[in-house]
């Protein structure tokens, strides 16, 4: 099952949703759901909040990120907008999702 870490207690295995990281940068991970739903989008997680962003206009949706995080989530989405979009179709088509080369 990809995308899906199956958890094996003594009694019933729990299916628990994984998101495939698809970068890592100053702190910062990004990732993307195999089941996401709306418009084509990744999430951005950081010690101080998240952030989930569009990918096609990336409006931030959603954010609880620093100024500064979400600044460098904006620039890397922008520097590789069309890897997103490929990923987006892959993760549709439970294809691998490919890393995304980090913001350096």
């Amino acid at each position: 099952m990809k995308g899906l870490v199956c958890i094996s207690t003594a009694a019933t295995p729990v299916i628990i949703a994984t998101m495939p990281t698809i970068s890592r940068f100053f702190g910062i991970v990004i990732v993307m759901f195999f089941d996401d739903h709306g418009f084509p989008h990744f999430h951005a997680r950081h010690a101080e909040g998240e952030a989930k962003v569009r990918i096609d206009s990336l409006e931030v949706m959603d954010s609880n990120l620093g100024r500064r995080q979400l600044r460098f989530v904006l620039a890397w989405a922008e520097l590789h907008q069309e890897e997103l979009e490929e990923n987006w179709r892959r993760a549709r088509s439970g294809e691998t999702l490919m890393e995304i080369e980090p913001l350096q």
